[in-house]
């Protein structure tokens, strides 16, 4: 997320935190940020396994909201931490993310929040509010994405052609038979080798094809610098992608009917890759009353031009909704 953008709110720190145990073991990081008394959001971060930062606590007027960020199972300061290759990613569903959240909005004594995600962040968001929408007050969603296999596919295979160099470097672990089959499980199979080194490189080479996919950020991405964060991540993104996130295909849209009544905000950078199958413009039809906002010359990232103040703008306008 972006953290020297002028559209942004000053940093802020948390004024309570804590870890959540949502059962199997696990223990989940939360914390509030803003206006104890103001109107509660939840922020949803991406990857699977991105974790949350402080940059994210900066897109709502700390003054007007109740902020809430929380750490998905097994990533940022959530325990235990993916990295490890002990850590048993059974667990960790879809459907028990869901859980976690609802178990922690009844925890924090939340009636309804606006929820805030991006990429994986908008999947978890839209689900959640198909499922519970009478706990969604409004939702600002950007780099949309719904868990179709259409664009993990596009993502793993289908921009091959456009990045030849860095796709070659994607696949030069895998052999030719496993280069026509499900890329995440054939990723997922390398993290899971007994031998680290294995593992390390498999995950570096994940993050790097990651990194040339979205060629409108500024440079590669630091957090991939760290071993711990790149493990991790891989496991995770390979782990929800094998499994096709746990949802039947085109159920987002096939349900977002469902979200009929809660306000929408999607934010979209015009230069986003995941455009390419048309997400953005079928989840904007397919939701009744949401709103598309394009921003020119951005691509996938919060950072790029005009995506920060759009998004402030956005929870600006909802912060005043009863």
């Amino acid at each position: 997320m972006a953290s020297n953008d002028p559209a942004l709110y000053p940093p802020i720190e948390p004024y309570r935190h804590g870890w959540l145990d949502v059962g199997d073991g696990n223990l989940v990081y939360w914390e509030e940020c803003g206006n104890p008394r103001g109107k509660p959001a939840l922020f949803l971060h991406g990857g699977p396994g991105s974790g949350s930062n402080a940059g994210m606590r900066r897109y709502f007027d700390p003054a007007a909201y109740r902020v809430v960020l929380f750490d998905q199972r097994n990533c940022g300061r959530s325990t235990p931490h993916a990295s490890d290759p002990a850590t048993d990613l059974t667990s960790n569903t879809t459907g028990n993310l869901l859980a976690d959240i609802e178990q922690l909005r009844e925890h924090l004594g939340i009636e309804r929040w606006l929820v805030f995600g991006g990429s994986w962040g908008s999947v978890l968001g839209l689900v959640y509010a198909e499922r519970f929408p009478q706990r969604v007050s409004e939702m600002v969603l950007m780099a949309l994405a719904t868990g179709r296999r259409v664009e993990t596919d596009l993502l793993t295979r289908g921009l091959g052609a456009l990045f030849p160099e860095a796709w070659e470097r994607f696949c030069d672990m895998l052999p030719e038979a496993q280069r026509d089959g499900d890329l995440a499980d054939a990723y997922h199979r390398l993290l899971s080798d007994p031998d680290p080194a294995v593992r390390d490189r498999a995950a570096r080479r994940w993050c790097e094809w990651e990194d040339a996919i979205v060629p409108t950020a500024p440079g590669p991405n630091p957090r991939f610098d760290d071993p711990a964060f790149r493990m991790a991540f891989a496991r995770l993104v390979t782990h929800y992608w094998r499994h096709g996130s746990w949802l039947e295909e085109g159920e987002v849209l096939q349900n977002a009917g469902r979200l009929e009544g809660i306000p929408g905000i999607l934010v979209q950078g015009s230069l986003d890759l995941g455009n390419l199958v048309g997400t953005p413009w079928e989840l904007a039809h397919a939701w009744p009353g949401s709103e598309l906002v394009l921003i020119d010359e951005a691509g996938h990232g919060a950072s790029d031009p005009g995506m920060a103040e759009a998004l402030v703008g956005a929870t600006d306008r909802l912060a005043a909704r009863a």
